[in-house]
């Protein structure tokens, strides 16, 4: 990869600032962890996702899309890629109706206040999730019996030959933390919701009481990448960590949450290498103790 080639061409359609060369991701990770991307671009646009992407077919050069970087675990080597970052610069939000249209790169937070605003109901799960609406489609995110597919209406992505395409609710196969846009690289662009109308006092109560639950149970003052690992089916895996008596465990700076063991929290300059070796520490005893086998919900990239 000639990274001084790639960047004086990403120079042709966008800005100087936009465009950040051996950045640690540690800085663009709610982890606070990973290594320096070769090259990180924040686009202003679609039009400058389609072109940075044809860059990178052009130049073969691999790239790799991210939100806000609020489900991932970057590894310590980093990324010998092109990081795309969608997220500050793609955060508008249309109204129509019963309906929000809103850009991939908006944070969830975000919208759900503007949702509020409007007195529209059926997005308060959503509220305190972090990440942005275009990660929150990649993985299907829920929260408190509430799940993106339960809102969407239609999606806009970007496929890998830099066509738009739209697709329905149907299209988008969200599942259990998945969707059509892991199994096919599409990229998040644009997302239509369908909302309810509602009462402004008793949409932001359910909110309030949503937020109240998550900051006493879960560890918000922390650094960590939310939910370690996916729900096994007919168990809990918090519970399961916790009956392994592994809350509070330890390697190096990572640790199994002492306030919630579905967590794993930096609790002073983790590596990656630490989070990666808690991870199997947990898998191994959870699996001897219980004989249920647990699969990372966080997403774990980088160079080995």
């Amino acid at each position: 990869m000639d990274k001084n080639k790639i960047y004086q061409q990403f120079l042709t359609f966008t800005k100087k600032d936009n465009i950040l060369l051996e950045e640690p991701m540690k800085n663009h990770t709610s982890f606070k962890i990973g290594g320096p991307a070769d090259i990180l671009l924040m686009p202003k646009s679609i039009e400058e996702i389609q072109m940075a992407i044809q860059t990178c077919k052009k130049e073969k050069t691999p790239y790799f899309v991210m939100g806000n970087g609020s489900n991932l675990l970057v590894r310590d080597k980093g990324m010998r890629c092109v990081v795309i970052k969608i997220a500050d610069n793609l955060n508008h939000v249309t109204f129509e109706d019963n309906k929000a249209i809103a850009d991939a790169g908006i944070l969830l937070s975000t919208l759900a206040k503007k949702i509020l605003k409007k007195s529209l109901q059926g997005f308060e799960f959503a509220s305190g999730i972090p990440g942005t609406l275009g990660g929150a489609i990649t993985m299907n995110a829920g929260a408190y019996g509430g799940e993106m597919k339960d809102v969407v209406k239609s999606c806009r992505v970007l496929n890998e030959a830099g066509e738009i395409l739209d697709l329905s609710l149907q299209e988008l196969e969200l599942g259990y933390r998945t969707s059509i846009v892991q199994t096919h690289n599409y990229i998040v662009l644009e997302v239509t919701m369908e909302l309810m109308e509602g009462s402004y006092e008793e949409i932001k109560r359910i909110t309030d009481d949503l937020t109240e639950k998550r900051t006493t149970k879960q560890p918000l003052h922390l650094p960590s990448a939310g939910s370690t690992f996916k729900r096994p089916p007919g168990y809990f895996a918090g519970k399961l960590i916790q009956d392994a008596g592994l809350k509070g465990a330890k390697v190096g700076g990572a640790q199994v949450s002492e306030l919630h063991s579905g967590f794993i929290v930096n609790v002073g300059n983790a590596t990656s290498k630490d989070v990666l070796s808690l991870i199997a520490l947990i898998q191994k005893t959870v699996m001897e103790k219980f004989g249920v086998e647990l699969h990372p919900e966080v997403r774990i990239v980088g160079e080995e």
